[in-house]
């Protein structure tokens, strides 16, 4: 990607963050992310954070000569989200694999060569 940098994500999760959630408080956006991380660590992937232009992509994912640029996000159906969480991906200009996992997502199709998936979706493939 043009103009990008990448490194290595450094995840914690505590169980006061997980309680915090449960109960109502809490950066789950956050936590969320931590669970993608760790879930494509395990699906054997090296992870990195990207940067394209001033926009972040979450997540570059490689292993082998596999490559996927994913967004990840709480709710992906209000449009301004969904224009904030797609934008970065349409900008990449390769043709690997771009996904946008959410846990609320009301549309479980593909823009733009982009696929949209539900968070839980995603964990049980």
């Amino acid at each position: 990607m043009k103009n990008s940098f990448i490194k290595r994500w450094i995840a914690n999760i505590s169980e006061s963050e997980l309680r915090s959630v449960r109960l109502g408080g809490g950066d789950s956006g956050h936590i969320l992310e931590n669970i993608i991380y760790f879930e494509l660590l395990r699906q054997g992937y090296d992870v990195a954070i990207g940067k394209i232009d001033n926009q972040e992509v979450d997540f570059i994912a490689t292993k082998a000569d596999e490559k996927k640029y994913i967004q990840v996000t709480e709710n992906m159906n209000a449009p301004e989200t969904r224009e904030r969480e797609l934008a970065p991906l349409r900008k990449i200009r390769d043709n690997y694999e771009k996904l946008v996992i959410a846990l609320e997502c009301d549309l479980t199709q593909t823009q733009d060569g982009i696929k949209l998936i539900r968070a839980l979706d995603f964990l049980l493939i």
